[in-house]
C-alpha cells in the first residue's frame, strides 16, 4: 500500500513539476500568442489578450491555469477557435495510442528474438559454423539505432508507396495506410530493445552458472530460455516503460511524415502557433503517460527479482 500510494504521488509531483516549467518556458518568450496578427486591430488585440488572461501578471496566470488543471481542464486553444485542449488532444490521443501499440507489437517481439538470435550466433560454441550470421544482425541493429526515423519513413513511402505502389503514403483512413507508420515508429525501438538484450544475453553466457548447466548436460534452448533470458528480464521491463510511452505519445515525426491526424501533428502546429496550452497540454499528457509507466516498471520489479526493494 505504501508502494501506491508512493507511486500515485510520484506521478502527481512530477506532472506538476512539468506542468509548471512549461508554462514558464512558454511565457519567457517574448510577445504573445497573438502578436503575428498583424491585421488585427490593437483593441481587437487587447480584448483577446483579456479574454484568455494574457494581460494579467505571470503569477495570476499560473493560479488560473492551475485552478483550470484542478478541475481537469487543461484550457482553451489560442489557434483553434471554440476547441478545447481536453477536446483536441483527447480526440488525437486514440489515434497516437493505436500507432504506437502497433508499433510495440511489432517492435518488442522482433527485437527481443534479434537480440537473443545475435547473442546465440555469436557466442563462441556456435561462432565457427554460422558465426557470420551474428555479425549481419549486429550491422542491421546498429544501423536501425543509427538511422534517423524521418529517413526510413521516407524510404519506406519511396519504396512501398511510390514504386511499388503497395501501400498508401498518407492519412489514417484504412488498416492499409497504419502498416508503414508503424513499421517506421517500431525500427529503432526494435534496434533498441535488440541491442540492450543482445549485450545482456552475452553478459549471462559468461557466467558460472551457465557453464554449470553446460556441464550437466542441459540442452542450450533449456539454458537459453529458461536460465540466460530470465536473468535478462529486468534489463528488458526497464526499457520497456520508456520505450512504450515514447511510442504511444513520442510519435510526432511520425505522425507528420505521413499526415496522420494524432497528437504530433497538433504538438508541432502548437509550436509554431505558440498555442501555450495545447503546448502545455501535450506535455502534461506526455508526461503522465510516462511517469505512470515508470511506477508500473518499478512495481513490476519486485514481482521479477523479490530482492529488488
Amino acid at each position: 500500500m505504501k508502494a501506491l500510494l508512493f507511486g500515485i504521488f510520484k506521478i502527481l509531483f512530477t506532472t506538476f513539476i512539468v506542468a509548471s516549467i512549461t508554462f514558464c518556458l512558454m511565457h519567457l518568450v517574448p510577445g504573445s500568442p497573438f502578436s503575428q496578427n498583424k491585421a488585427l486591430p490593437k483593441e481587437i488585440l487587447f480584448n483577446l489578450e483579456a479574454k484568455y488572461h494574457l494581460n494579467e501578471p505571470i503569477y495570476k496566470q499560473y493560479i488560473f491555469y492551475f485552478i483550470g488543471l484542478l478541475k481537469g481542464d487543461l484550457g482553451p486553444s489560442l489557434k483553434y477557435v471554440n476547441r478545447s485542449v481536453n477536446e483536441i488532444l483527447f480526440s488525437a490521443l486514440p489515434v497516437s495510442l493505436t500507432l504506437g501499440c502497433l508499433a510495440l507489437l511489432i517492435s518488442v517481439p522482433l527485437g527481443l528474438f534479434a537480440g537473443i538470435l545475435s547473442a546465440v550466433l555469436s557466442h563462441t560454441k556456435i561462432k565457427n559454423k554460422i558465426g557470420y550470421l551474428g555479425n549481419v544482425l549486429v550491422i542491421l541493429i546498429t544501423c536501425g539505432v543509427s538511422i534517423p526515423t524521418f529517413l526510413i519513413g521516407t524510404l519506406l513511402i519511396n519504396i512501398f508507396g511510390l514504386k511499388l505502389k503497395i501501400l498508401p503514403v498518407a492519412l489514417w483512413e484504412s488498416p492499409y495506410h497504419m502498416i508503414l507508420p508503424a513499421i517506421t515508429l517500431s525500427f529503432l525501438p526494435m534496434a533498441y530493445i535488440a541491442r540492450i538484450i543482445r549485450s545482456q544475453m552475452l553478459e549471462q553466457f559468461g557466467e558460472d552458472y551457465i557453464r554449470t548447466a553446460l556441464v550437466k548436460g542441459l540442452s542450450f534452448n533449456k539454458i537459453i530460455y529458461k536460465h540466460a533470458f530470465k536473468n535478462c528480464l529486468v534489463s528488458v521491463v526497464t526499457i520497456l516503460g520508456p520505450i512504450i510511452a515514447i511510442l504511444i505519445t513520442g510519435s510526432f515525426v511520425v505522425e507528420y511524415i505521413f499526415a496522420i491526424p494524432g497528437m504530433g501533428r497538433y504538438f508541432i502546429t502548437a509550436f509554431t502557433n505558440r498555442d501555450y496550452f495545447l503546448i502545455s497540454g501535450t506535455a502534461i499528457i506526455f508526461s503522465f503517460i510516462l511517469t505512470t509507466l515508470n511506477v508500473i516498471v518499478d512495481g513490476l520489479y519486485r514481482k521479477i527479482d523479490p530482492r529488488i526493494n
